[in-house]
């Protein structure tokens, strides 16, 4: 396995250190910015990177995702993932806000919810130029996943993941929780 993989990730994780505490648009509130020495991640582990396809709904079904401010979001449920992690086999449902889109959104809770990483749950994107095997597979990577911005400040709304992606195995890979 090549390391290409993990120096993106770690330049990700080294990039949104700076961004978060630096920029002016940062998502931390203004006062802990000076403060800030980086987020906390679990080490990047390849058991938790997959190179799956997408089993596409011929008829993607509308749905309505509820947000951190008690507000409605919809997405189209545009298809599934199904693996094995932690020795259990899982499946993950992938989502889109626009049809023409190529991008996939990915939310999902599991067993390190409100223990070690965010309670809400956490998120991954998926893009077709980084995220696609030339195969044609999609690369689901959960040292990639990361916390909405609404658990650095309640200023902002958060879609949150839907039952169907709450997870019973523990994913320990990607963001933990902040503070």
């Amino acid at each position: 396995m090549t390391t290409d993989w993990r120096q993106a990730i770690e330049t990700q994780r080294a990039e949104k250190d700076q961004y978060f505490g630096e920029s002016r648009h940062s998502p931390l509130p203004p006062d802990e910015r000076e403060e800030f020495d980086g987020l906390a991640y679990y080490p990047i582990d390849a058991d938790y990177r997959f190179e799956l396809p997408l089993e596409r709904y011929d008829d993607p079904e509308r749905v309505v995702v509820g947000t951190s401010t008690d507000g409605e979001r919809e997405y189209l449920r545009w298809g599934e993932f199904r693996f094995t992690v932690g020795g259990e086999n899982v499946t993950l449902q992938a989502y889109k806000s626009d049809p023409d889109d190529d991008r996939l959104w990915v939310p999902f809770r599991d067993a390190t919810s409100g223990e070690e990483t965010y309670g809400a749950g956490r998120y991954l994107d998926l893009e077709p130029e980084t995220h696609r095997t030339d195969e044609g597979a999609w690369i689901l990577d959960f040292n990639e996943a990361y916390n909405p911005t609404c658990a650095y400040s309640d200023r902002y709304e958060c879609p949150l993941p839907s039952t169907e992606n709450w997870l019973g195995v523990p994913i320990e890979a990607g963001e933990k929780a902040y503070h």
